[in-house]
């Protein structure tokens, strides 16, 4: 008996290594897909132009440059770039952090007249793709006008009084402003879903201690949506810092790092290609890598608290 017993456990114990150690193959597995493009990226952008033409290095290089940081740098313009990014589309992702939660609480919470119209917009800021209204908004920017009272002044004076705020970040902080940017559609049912399960003796509790509804926002109801919130910050920064064609729309100069990366090409001047001796392909994966290199940092930081926000929100993709 004590014999069969001890055979049960020792079947057990086999079966539970036998799957652990096929859990931690298939997670190392998933991990290699993941990280592969990344350390592709850092090995090739160290590698010197000996190492990037010779077929039998791969992993390991024979000797260490960072020729290719210098050059990527100059081409990529890289802290004028990065400061750009962080003017335009930073700032504009942290504003839509703010006011998307204001607008997904006022949903949530509140009931009053045309909110069902409201909701049906929200959606349609998900569904709608940008290029389609891109025409339109880029002429409502260049002839900047609120309910065409600027224009009804225009056509009495003679004169033009619609300022432009195109090629200037006001394109960008203003979308974010009124919740209608990039994605905001998204980070208002994200909030709005969040709010909607948040009890609400908390508010109540604050109403009946004299607090109005701003105050409740900002005291209860804000600190409180930790797991809604670190998910849109972290969605709506990668999302801005990569947006391309919004910037390349609005902007004539002063690019952010997503734009000059798909034309730093013509950034290489005789100079450079004079100065340095390089391979493109190679001075193209830096110049990648340098571009995601800050969101990598951020999302380092971010990672532990995005992992707990996306547990407890219920969202994936």
């Amino acid at each position: 008996m004590i014999k069969n017993i001890n055979q049960y456990k020792l079947k057990r114990r086999s079966i539970a290594t036998l799957a652990s150690i096929a859990r931690y193959l298939v997670l190392i597995a998933f991990a290699y897909i993941l990280f592969y493009p990344f350390l592709f990226m850092a090995v090739n952008s160290i590698k010197s132009t000996a190492d990037w033409l010779d077929p039998t290095v791969m992993w390991v290089p024979k000797g260490i440059s960072f020729t290719n940081y210098r050059v990527a740098f100059k081409a990529l313009n890289y802290l004028p770039s990065i400061g750009s990014t962080f003017l335009n589309q930073v700032a504009a992702a942290l504003i839509s952090f703010f006011t998307c939660a204001v607008v997904g609480y006022g949903l949530a919470r509140f009931e009053f007249r045309g909110k069902k119209i409201l909701i049906v917009f929200m959606l349609l800021c998900i569904l709608v793709p940008d290029p389609m209204v891109m025409i339109a908004s880029y002429d409502n920017f260049s002839h900047l006008d609120f309910l065409g009272i600027l224009g009804l002044f225009s056509k009495l004076f003679g004169a033009e009084l619609r300022p432009s705020i195109v090629d200037t970040p006001l394109v960008f902080w203003f979308t974010a402003l009124f919740s209608v940017g990039l994605k905001n559609g998204l980070f208002i049912y994200i909030y709005m879903q969040f709010f909607k399960g948040l009890p609400k003796e908390l508010e109540e509790a604050a109403w009946m201690d004299g607090a109005g509804p701003w105050k409740t926002f900002l005291r209860i109801v804000l600190p409180s949506s930790g797991a809604a919130a670190v998910t849109v910050l972290v969605f709506s920064v990668v999302w801005y810092w990569n947006d391309f064609y919004q910037a390349q729309i609005y902007l004539s100069g002063n690019y952010p790092i997503s734009v000059v990366l798909a034309t730093f090409k013509s950034h290489l001047t005789q100079d450079i290609t004079r100065q340095f001796s390089f391979s493109l392909g190679s001075l193209i994966i830096t110049s990648a890598f340098l571009s995601i290199l800050p969101l990598l940092l951020y999302f380092l930081v971010m990672q532990r608290k995005f992992v707990q926000s996306i547990s407890t929100c219920g969202i994936v993709g």
